[in-house]
């Protein structure tokens, strides 16, 4: 029997129609299949940006160690590195956790506590409070799921003025929360291999590790030797009298920087990394409240 070509397209949307749940139709089932959550492995760690709620519940189990990766997604780094550099810094090291720790890895944070930037176009700083409350946030948001171990893999020196205060009032609920200290896993060895006469912002160090992590971004063209004297948060006025007077950004000479230099520091944090997980996977958790 030939149908026109009205009645065939009345046909078709009837058939659809019988076949779509409707409103009143049971909720579908919700175990994940088989092998869903590998989707999201990078070797034994997990990430949960790749799972379903439904996958994510069963592997925010409490034996699970939490990673939560925080890097500015828009901070200067001096002409020569992205406003997004800590960023792409918190990316790559979450994978290189994922590939050797078991740990869930949730997304990674963007914003935190940066003032001393905040004369430069594109510089974004939450306040003190609410950097540290951020975190507080999603800490209790995934621990109520299981999950009372967590470490924030952070690649910046200011925010440490927003964990300390978010461990202290997150050991108070029971939960346990560990922290990257970038002074400390990698300060000994850039005093071996730094040249510079002294800085820790786009310079030697973190420009070298670039060169390694995104080499296609740095613009070594463009890189200065930017040093003067630490008072402060940076300025770009010379005759503001506090402050750090850097009119580049860059707080010393990335001019100096090799992909070789990179290659260890980068190297040593990932290790450092890896030790600081197991420490925590292994302490005693603060008591419930």
């Amino acid at each position: 029997m030939k149908l026109d070509a009205r009645s065939a397209t009345l046909a078709l949307v009837l058939l659809g129609t019988a076949c779509t749940p409707s409103s009143r139709d049971p909720m579908p089932k919700t175990d994940a299949a088989p092998g869903a959550v590998e989707r999201a492995r990078s070797g034994p760690g997990i990430l949960l940006e790749e799972l379903t709620w439904v996958e994510a519940e069963k592997v925010l189990t409490p034996d699970r160690v939490v990673v939560i990766p925080l890097g500015a997604a828009s901070k200067e780094h001096g002409p020569h590195l992205l406003l997004k550099n800590d960023w792409t810094l918190a990316e790559y090291f979450k994978r290189r956790v994922a590939e050797r720790a078991d740990v869930v890895i949730a997304p990674t944070v963007g914003y935190s506590f940066y003032p001393a930037f905040l004369e430069y176009p594109g510089s974004v700083s939450l306040r003190l409070e609410i950097a540290t409350g951020l975190v507080v946030d999603i800490v209790k948001s995934l621990a109520r799921f299981g999950p009372r171990r967590f470490y924030v893999l952070n690649t910046g020196v200011s925010t440490l003025k927003a964990l300390r205060p978010a461990q202290e009032q997150l050991a108070a609920d029971g939960i346990l929360l560990g922290y990257t200290n970038l002074l400390q896993a990698t300060g000994p060895l850039e005093k071996e291999i730094s040249q510079q006469e002294g800085g820790t912002h786009a310079d030697e160090i973190e420009t070298s590790m670039m060169l390694v992590i995104d080499p296609a971004h740095v613009d070594m063209s463009k890189a200065v030797k930017d040093y003067h004297p630490d008072k402060g948060d940076f300025t770009r006025d010379p005759d503001a009298g506090t402050g750090t007077y850097s009119p580049t950004g860059i707080w010393g000479d990335p001019t100096l920087a090799t992909r070789e230099k990179g290659q260890r520091v980068v190297e040593a944090l990932v290790a450092a990394l890896l030790h600081d997980i197991a420490n925590l996977r292994g302490a005693p958790l603060p008591p419930r409240p």
